[in-house]
């Protein structure tokens, strides 16, 4: 199916059946790409990391928090990307490393929001202003940073060396150590190699796209 196709698909029935998150929700909320439709899995209030399930679009549980850590801010993916050769090779022209692959997964996107969101599983329209280049067992596994459209606290930032240095702190402690700790020998190690900003969130978007187009639109 093409993009005009499931585009019509989803004008025509979009109100009759809920989409799947990941392949039935636009990327792009206006027609100038500025603002994100970003589907959001988990909230600061999860003692629970979920997921979305891919073949379904329902909301899964990956594991239980074996930590106290906590994502502190709003946690999901961004609908119709998908992290496959192009963006590992970008990866590897940024960092000048070889044998990065991509992690075969929608790109993940944190929203910062001045509102207690409790609720999961929900659509929110967002700006990407940066992100972080993480690795994690030599695979690519970006995470967009973006805020909330017209949040009072947030909603004026446009780059990411206007985020508070907290919030990025706060952001990169939860990435570094969400996953078992530590690390057994052997293990690959999760690390961030660079904070990015606005224009470099957009081109690892990009290539997300077309690495899904790739993939998925026929």
């Amino acid at each position: 199916m093409t993009n005009s196709e499931l585009n019509d698909f989803l004008e025509k029935y979009g109100k009759m059946f809920r989409p799947n998150p990941w392949h039935g929700i636009k990327t792009w909320d206006d027609e100038d790409k500025k603002v994100l439709n970003a589907y959001i899995e988990i909230t600061p209030n999860d003692r629970v990391k979920y997921e979305v399930h891919k073949e379904s679009g329902y909301l899964m549980v990956d594991r239980p928090q074996k930590f106290s850590n906590i994502i502190p801010q709003l946690y999901g993916l961004i609908p119709r990307t998908y992290s496959d050769e192009k963006s590992a090779n970008f990866a590897q022209a940024e960092t000048g490393r070889t044998g990065i692959v991509g992690d075969l997964d929608p790109i993940d996107i944190c929203v910062l929001a001045e509102k207690n969101i409790v609720q999961g599983d929900i659509l929110v329209n967002c700006i990407p202003v940066g992100g972080f280049r993480m690795l994690d067992g030599g695979e690519i596994d970006d995470k967009i940073i973006a805020v909330l459209k017209d949040d009072a606290m947030f909603g004026h930032i446009t780059d990411i060396d206007q985020v508070p240095a907290p919030v990025l702190a706060e952001l990169k402690h939860y990435f570094l150590t969400y996953k078992e700790i530590p690390v057994k020998e052997g293990e690959a190690k999760v690390e961030i190699t660079e904070t990015y900003n606005a224009e470099t969130a957009m081109k690892v978007i990009n290539l997300g796209i077309e690495d899904y187009n790739e993939k998925f639109v026929k």
